[in-house]
């Protein structure tokens, strides 16, 4: 295995956990168009792209036809109402376990970046108070694939100027762990119950359980054991 030089983050649910107030704004305008979703159903968003998102909804009412000016609409419909949500995050949102991860890689010269679907991604750094923690955070709108696909953990990479395998991504949906492998860099899972085809190096129940001497540690005792 490589020297880890660098920390890839997925945001939501990693960072802090925006789950609650995504489903909420999603929730109003499925209300507004007649359908029902909860926050069991609301897992099949998780780490999906806005557009995505929508489509999935739509998709659970079939006669109900919508050109592209009218997915527009209801897409910056729901951009507003989750901005109005987020409006009173604070750094007392960060998850458990994560400050002290991210002053952990600071002081072990790690390079970090943010890699989420959220256009968002910014916004809510800010209000974390964490803008200036992380080198690089790639734009969802430059990329030409959606997670699972490899393309935003890949241009991370790139971002820190490092190898993929010398990063290690960290992820709560089976998108982003499916997306990190096939980057070729090492996948630390977080509260996922259940894997596919896709495992992930390391798996914690929750970010309290992160430790940064323990990942390394795990992830170079597994490429002993597999080498």
């Amino acid at each position: 295995m490589s020297t880890i030089k660098g920390l890839v983050f997925d945001l939501d649910g990693v960072i802090t956990d925006t789950a609650e107030r995504h489903f909420l704004a999603w929730q109003r305008i499925a209300d507004g168009l007649g359908i029902s979703i909860d926050r069991e159903w609301n897992e099949r968003l998780k780490g999906i792209s806005r557009t995505e998102s929508l489509e999935l909804i739509l998709a659970e009412a079939p006669t109900l036809i919508l050109d592209a000016a009218g997915k527009t609409q209801l897409l910056d419909e729901k951009n507003a109402h989750y901005l109005e949500l987020i409006a009173e995050i604070t750094a007392a949102d960060i998850l458990p376990g994560i400050p002290e991860l991210l002053e952990a890689a600071k002081e072990g010269g790690c390079r970090m970046a943010i890699a989420s679907a959220s256009k968002n991604a910014p916004i809510i750094l800010a209000r974390l108070g964490l803008s200036d923690t992380f080198d690089s955070v790639i734009d969802p709108d430059a990329l030409t694939h959606n997670k699972p696909h490899p393309e935003i953990f890949e241009k991370a990479a790139q971002a820190l100027g490092l190898r993929a395998d010398e990063c290690i991504g960290f992820e709560d949906s089976l998108a982003g762990i499916e997306g990190i492998k096939r980057a070729g860099m090492p996948a630390v899972a977080i509260g996922i119950p259940t894997f596919g085809q896709w495992i992930p190096d390391i798996e914690v129940d929750a970010t309290r359980e992160l430790d940064l001497k323990k990942i390394f540690s795990q992830l170079a005792m597994k490429e002993r054991v597999e080498g």
